[in-house]
């Protein structure tokens, strides 16, 4: 049978994505379900495992159906994935020993300090381009070793496998056959030596993590696994593409050459620059990411990554509860001419890049009497474009060039509002591209040039088409002035939460 397609699975943090795309990279069928999230204590965050993992089949079989393609039309899958979230379950029976531990969690805060006050920060950032914090991988495995009953025993029986949620996806679509990741969520854990492309033994001995749980490192892009028949709908299709959602996305929005950058609005929002096959040392608060190894050749890119994006648009639906949806949240910001000096500093589980605060907590200032939901729905949307700013002025410290233009993807581009006032408040150009699900794309495209469904780079970059070029409009002096008003709000939210 003809192959057709690719399918991009796209396990993100508040939901799974499952995507078929066709050999111009358009989507042919999607299907998506929510997951749930849960906060146990404030700043701890996790999600069930095997909801993840029901969601990814759920979706699968849907996207199938619903565009009725037979599962032999699929020439390849890609996987891309909310990065740093960390599972161990057992190696003979695949259950996992704990919930997975969300990026977001702050629980392993008290780790990174023991770390910091040893001395292994610095090595650590030389080493894997990461900062310490509890963010990444490691701290979090500390933490389940610690802390759940019976997990040091079982590692000491070689009965477990770690891995982040690419691993555990494949894992479970390949029936327990294959422990593997790629490099590019490698490098996300605290772990990977960027520089040797190795497990790094120092780091392993500093935290106490034995190598052994830690899944086979694997190329970006090239058959990594194989689906088992019983569990993907009696096929095997070869995995051959992963990659975590921000290096897919960068991907995806075919940023191939040094300088092109790209941001992504989702729960997060994470800006990444390719900056070639060197790595540069941050000075300005980012971290040094393994972009993506493709082959023998390794590209690195400058991350800023913010925490809480469109995840504070979902906190006034969820959790305040005076919005509906995020598309009321960008109406309701076009019914004021401002915030009326209102500043939303969505540090709900501590700041990170550029500033790295683990303990810095929410706030709002410059409420009034005359304050209106309105202004709180603007300000929402507007701390994601500023937050966009703090990274991208950081991003052309470290490497000395100026941004022309800002490609942009992900849910919260929808908005126009926000586009707009994002070239405003940057003074740029801001290019929404016409498919926005970058990561799914991404995947997508180190899936098939695994396979040869695509055969080269440049075939793929001649797909990438632009659907609104967002120019700015705004006076210069009103832009400083907004911006200087923003970074004396963020100084208001650090060191909040005691250590």
């Amino acid at each position: 049978m003809n192959k057709k397609y690719i399918m991009a699975i796209d396990q993100g943090t508040t939901g799974t994505r499952v995507i078929l795309f066709n050999h111009d990279g358009e989507i042919h069928s999607m299907a998506y379900r929510e997951i749930k999230q849960f906060y146990p204590h404030p700043g701890w965050v996790e999600h069930d495992p095997d909801d993840i993992w029901q969601t990814v089949l759920a979706c699968t079989e849907e996207a199938c159906r619903d565009g009725k393609v037979n599962p032999e039309e699929i020439a390849a899958i890609g996987i891309t994935n909310q990065r740093e979230s960390t599972i161990l379950w057992e190696r003979d029976t695949g259950r996992p020993i704990f919930n997975s531990i969300c990026w977001q969690c702050r629980r392993s805060a008290g780790i990174c300090d023991d770390l910091k006050r040893k001395g292994y920060e610095n090595p650590i950032k030389n080493k894997t381009g990461l900062v310490v914090d509890a963010y990444f991988s490691a701290t979090k495995i500390m933490w389940i070793m610690d802390n759940v009953e019976g997990a040091r025993k079982k590692i000491e029986n070689y009965n477990i496998c770690m891995g982040n949620i690419d691993s555990w996806i494949i894992w479970n679509l390949s029936k327990g056959r294959y422990h593997v990741t790629d490099y590019s969520n490698a490098s996300r854990t605290l772990l990977l030596n960027i520089h040797t492309l190795a497990w790094d033994e120092e780091i392993l001995k500093w935290t106490g993590i034995p190598e052994h749980i830690l899944p086979k490192l694997k190329p970006s892009s090239g058959v990594m696994a194989e689906t088992d028949p019983d569990i993907f709908f009696g096929s095997t299709i070869p995995i051959a593409g992963a990659a975590g959602d921000q290096h897919a996305a960068t991907f995806g929005q075919t940023c191939f050459k040094p300088g092109m950058a790209k941001n992504t609005y989702g729960t997060a929002l994470a800006l990444m620059m390719n900056i070639g096959e060197q790595p540069i040392p941050s000075k300005h608060g980012l971290t040094t990411d393994l972009a993506w190894k493709i082959g023998d050749k390794v590209e690195y890119a400058l991350e800023g990554v913010i925490f809480i994006g469109g995840a504070a648009i979902q906190w006034l639906r969820d959790g305040l509860k005076i919005i509906k949806n995020s598309a009321e949240c960008s109406e309701l910001s076009e019914k004021v001419p401002d915030t009326g000096g209102v500043y939303l500093v969505p540090a709900f589980t501590g700041i990170c890049a550029p500033y790295w605060d683990m303990y810095a907590r929410g706030t709002i200032v410059g409420i009034t009497r005359g304050t209106t939901r309105e202004h709180i729905a603007r300000s929402a949307m507007e701390s994601i474009a500023y937050q966009t700013r703090d990274v991208l002025e950081a991003m052309e410290a470290d490497s000395g060039e100026k941004a022309r233009s800002l490609r942009v993807d992900g849910g919260a581009t929808k908005s126009d509002f926000l586009m707009q006032f994002q070239a405003d408040i940057l003074g740029i150009e801001v290019e929404r591209p016409v498919i926005t699900e970058m990561a799914a794309l991404g995947a997508c495209y180190l899936a098939g040039l695994g396979v040869g469904f695509w055969k080269s780079r440049e075939e793929i970059a001649q797909q990438w088409k632009i659907e609104k070029a967002f120019q700015p409009n705004m006076d210069e002096n009103r832009r400083e002035e907004l911006y200087a008003d923003w970074k004396r709000a963020v100084e208001r939210s650090f060191k909040w939460a005691k250590p």
